[in-house]
């Protein structure tokens, strides 16, 4: 352990912005040098003091070789220099450093690569279906998995194996501390994110010209970094059913329409169900035709969904605990 404050390593998954703003939410209340390594460029709101590392990518080049292992990982292709470099640079910047730990938000294979070379782990997990081989071997290799949502209210079957592993943080947003309240618009928000989605600007236009109301869209190509007024202004958010995205609706106590996307392990029907049983969000599993979407907006509009369920207070700070507390050896 290195003396005062412990130096980390911080692996930040380049699909959509999540996992990076995940990073942010919690870096305010981390007490650690932190080293990031990632595909992404480094955000312009790095803290002082930490680092970060661009690393190849490993998901180019044309049809990869063998990736999965024979169903024993999710990503290994052999001979791809890219997959190769970043391994490299990684356990590099492990040893000329002296990492106390790493944090994996979120790769089976940088896990295995952490727990190989000697270092205290801790990973984030995702909603889902997530029982397959490669998962259940990089939680078993990890000390602590953070779950970023509230413990009762999603209960995804990998979870039910790993036991004290565990912290449920409650959701994490950027928007924690932030005091909500002032008036609501009749205007609906579109929070789009920038993980992909099957839905095009006509069905956009078709929703809003059944409603009646103004819509206002964030995500995509009119990407806003601080959508804050807009949440907490709208009549209602229409959201996808990604974790920060809910976290952020959890924070703005907005009235929500939850329209979960296509995602690996179904990540986000699962949290889609998990917010219909629990009656915080009307949820439906497809983008709606423009018929149904006045009643949608109405029933939205007026419902108050107890968000304070999400446990979105004091999360980043929960995870930043568990975060120490495991490079430091007290899990």
């Amino acid at each position: 352990m290195n003396a005062g404050v412990p130096r980390i390593g911080w692996y930040v998954h380049h699909h959509g912005r999540g996992h990076l703003t995940r990073l942010l939410a919690i870096a305010v209340h981390l007490d650690a040098e932190v080293d990031c390594l990632s595909s992404l460029p480094a955000p312009r709101d790095l803290p002082a003091g930490w680092t970060w590392t661009v690393l190849d990518r490993d998901d180019d080049g044309g049809d990869p070789v063998d990736p999965t292992v024979s169903g024993m990982l999710h990503w290994a292709p052999i001979g791809h220099a890219g997959h190769r470099s970043r391994l490299a640079v990684i356990a590099a910047a492990a040893t000329e450093r002296r990492w106390d730990g790493m944090v994996v938000d979120t790769s089976v294979e940088v896990t295995l690569l952490a727990r190989l070379l000697g270092l205290r782990t801790v990973v984030v997990t995702q909603p889902g279906h997530r029982v397959d081989r490669p998962h259940l071997l990089g939680f078993a290799a990890a000390d602590t998995v953070l779950a970023p949502w509230a413990r009762g209210i999603l209960s995804p079957p990998h979870l039910e194996v790993l036991g004290d592993k565990v912290v449920h943080t409650g959701g994490i947003s950027r928007f924690a501390d932030r005091p909500t309240g002032g008036e609501r618009t009749d205007q609906v928000v579109l929070l789009a994110g920038a993980g992909g989605s099957a839905v095009g600007p006509a069905a956009i236009r078709d929703a809003e010209k059944a409603t009646g109301r103004p819509w206002r869209v964030l995500g995509g190509s009119t990407w806003a970094d601080d959508p804050w007024e807009a949440l907490t202004s709208a009549a209602v958010v229409v959201s996808y059913a990604g974790q920060n995205a809910v976290a952020d609706l959890a924070a703005a106590q907005a009235p929500a329409i939850v329209v979960p996307q296509d995602r690996p392990f179904d990540e986000q029907r699962e949290t889609g169900r998990a917010l219909r049983r629990a009656g915080l969000a009307q949820v439906s599993d497809d983008w709606p035709d423009a018929a149904r979407w006045p009643e949608l907006v109405e029933r939205a509009s007026t419902a108050r969904p107890e968000w304070e369920r999400w446990e979105v207070a004091g999360a980043p700070q929960r995870a930043a605990a568990a975060i120490i507390d495991t490079v430091r050896g007290d899990r």
